[in-house]
């Protein structure tokens, strides 16, 4: 089964006890895929962290807010990072998308070989002097097991988190998604009871999803015998807003120094996109006319500064290799 969209659906108890946010991400897993061009278990561990990603950052409050997900560990993957904006929508690199290791004990992708050990961390922007950032041990390297020892430890919320991607011999998601299931204050011991054994009766959410099951029907299984209504839905996906005008304010923003040095070369500049593999070339003269602009905009009490997100790669070339290509 080959998704067309992705889509984020949430549920919560009649009670207000439990909420449930479900993601169907393997459209947007897909994308990654093509994007970074991942090996099999390179492609389990960016896609989860990009499911985790889309859940977190759709409790986001406020359309301009923004959520990273982080894993520093010390295997072959080195770190992840995933971003997220308040509808789900998501982008995400790592350090080596060519990441290969053999089936786990369990015979799955070993997803917590290529992680390792470290710290993950959870950064939100939501528009403050500084962003929030919380921090937590890698405890298994599975990214669900470690996000809900995060939320429990960090947040003080008991969660639930599920997390599955399934690739085919071509090294292409064909599903993938995930489910946070969390307490709120005032859920009785008997719900609490019903949810784990529901939870303990299910197939991996990536099975599920395989089969053909929608976000309802998941949802459905996880909260059977218990109150609850499903309160919104939308079409989430791989989105990079990244644009050459974000890039050359960021150029313009570098250092006096570091400019100098680029500008002292003549050579024009090549920008890299490390979420989508954008490029973006610039001549030192429209950098160092973007300088002024940004100088003038200052001194008239204007702001100008970085686009919050611009992940970039930068290298210098001379102007006939920027034309040959």
């Amino acid at each position: 089964m080959e998704n067309k969209s992705s889509v984020i659906k949430r549920a919560i108890t009649k009670d207000g006890s439990v909420r449930v946010v479900f993601c169907d991400s393997t459209a947007a897993v897909r994308r990654s895929c093509e994007i970074h061009k991942t090996a099999k278990t390179a492609t389990a561990v960016l896609g989860r962290c990009l499911t985790a990603a889309a859940m977190m950052g759709s409790l986001l409050k406020n359309r301009d807010d923004s959520l990273t997900l982080r894993f520093d560990g010390d295997g072959p993957a080195g770190s992840v990072v995933c971003v997220s904006d308040y509808k789900g929508n998501v982008r995400g690199y790592m350090d080596n998308p060519a990441v290969e290791l053999p089936p786990n004990g369990a015979g799955k992708l070993d997803v917590g070989g290529a992680v390792g050990r470290g710290t993950l961390y959870v950064i939100r922007d939501m528009g403050m002097k500084e962003p929030y950032v919380g921090a937590s041990p890698i405890v298994t390297s599975e990214i669900g097991d470690d996000l809900t020892s995060y939320f429990a430890n960090s947040e003080q919320t008991p969660t639930v988190c599920a997390l599955g991607v399934r690739v085919n011999t071509d090294n292409m998601c064909f599903a993938a998604g995930g489910y946070l299931l969390q307490l709120m204050p005032g859920a009785d011991d008997a719900m609490i009871g019903v949810i784990e054994e529901n939870v303990k009766g299910m197939k991996s959410v990536s099975a599920l999803i395989a089969e053909g099951l929608d976000g309802d029907e998941i949802i459905g299984q996880l909260l059977r015998g218990i109150p609850y209504e499903m309160f919104d839905e939308f079409d989430m996906g791989y989105v990079c807003p990244c644009g050459r005008e974000k890039y050359l304010s960021a150029l313009a923003g570098l250092r006096e120094d570091d400019l100098r040095e680029i500008c002292d070369k003549g050579e024009d500049v090549e920008t890299g996109c490390l979420f989508c593999g954008a490029k973006y070339t610039f001549t030192p003269a429209e950098i160092l006319a973007e300088r002024e602009r940004k100088r003038k905009m200052t001194a008239e009490g204007g702001e100008a500064g970085e686009e919050k997100g611009t992940k970039t790669s930068i290298t210098s070339r001379s102007r006939s290799e920027t034309t040959a290509k």
